[in-house]
């Protein structure tokens, strides 16, 4: 169930500020508060899905394939990380450690990033 009064969904409709990095129909993209990385920035979709099976299941062509799009724009064109290399991170549910509970891409690099998970 998606809650209407996530940080994110106050972000979206402005009531809590970020700095735009990325604006489309489909997606919005902020620096990380507390980036983990010289890079650190958070993608999200406009619309109330909370991860990316939700998205995946209930959203239509458009959002999903304007979303991807959106992701790969902001990484590619307007932070310019195809050189140096970057990973995408998506945490689904608690296992994860997925703190908001709407769908957030975080895109990271900046400098070599290491293994993907510790042991």
């Amino acid at each position: 169930m998606y809650d209407t009064e996530n940080l994110f969904a106050k972000i979206l409709r402005g009531e809590i500020p970020s700095t735009e990095i990325y604006d489309d129909e489909y997606a919005y993209a902020f620096p990380d508060i507390n980036p983990q990385a010289p890079i650190h920035v958070l993608v999200i979709p406009k619309g109330p899905y909370v991860d990316m099976g939700d998205l995946t299941a209930n959203g239509t062509d458009a959002e999903i394939t304007g979303f991807m799009r959106a992701v790969g724009h902001v990484a590619r064109e307007v932070l310019a990380l195809e050189e140096g290399g970057y990973r995408l991170l998506v945490n689904n549910g608690p296992d994860s450690n997925q703190e908001v509970p709407h769908l957030h891409v975080h895109i990271v690099g900046g400098h070599n990033l290491g293994p993907l998970l510790s042991k």
